[in-house]
């Protein structure tokens, strides 16, 4: 499985992280450009409140990348 191969804790800069921080800045860029993509195609327009398709993308994403790791 993918989560095999995956350590449960980075070294960043002598400290020791969780995985799920790698993961979070993951979806952070992800979401960013997906952001640029939907705010060109006029998606937020076509909804009936951006900022909360914003903030449920962006946790739809992060969990899936935490079941990556987990």
């Amino acid at each position: 499985m993918l989560h095999d191969w995956i350590p449960r804790e980075l070294a960043f800069l002598d400290a020791h992280v969780p995985t799920l921080f790698a993961a979070f800045l993951l979806a952070v860029g992800v979401i960013w450009f997906m952001d640029k993509w939907l705010a060109a195609w006029a998606i937020y327009e076509r909804v009936w409140y951006p900022a909360l398709l914003r903030v449920a993308l962006f946790f739809v994403l992060f969990s899936v990348f935490g079941l990556m790791v987990y």
